[in-house]
């Protein structure tokens, strides 16, 4: 059932920024690509800090702050999905 009225694209854009993150890493593991320990991490660090913050980073140099992840994350991530 969805909700009428208005939608908050902040929470919306976490939601998206934590389903793209899980979904990366089971994309991994489904396609047997094994992650580096460094990789794995981020993917948990960054998904606690927006559960946690709303965002993944607090540098207005490294991002919009309206965006959960930075431009360096969000191309790292980019860099994980392309491995699977």
């Amino acid at each position: 059932m969805r909700r009428s009225g208005p939608v908050d694209a902040k929470a919306a854009a976490r939601k998206a920024a934590l389903r793209a993150l899980a979904r990366a890493k089971r994309a991994a593991l489904k396609a047997g690509v094994p992650l580096s320990d460094w990789e794995d991490e981020f993917l948990g660090s960054v998904a606690e800090r927006v559960k946690t913050y709303g965002r993944a980073f607090g540098d207005s140099e490294k991002g919009d702050l309206s965006r959960p992840l930075s431009v360096m994350q969000a191309r790292k991530l980019k860099e994980i999905v392309k491995k699977t």
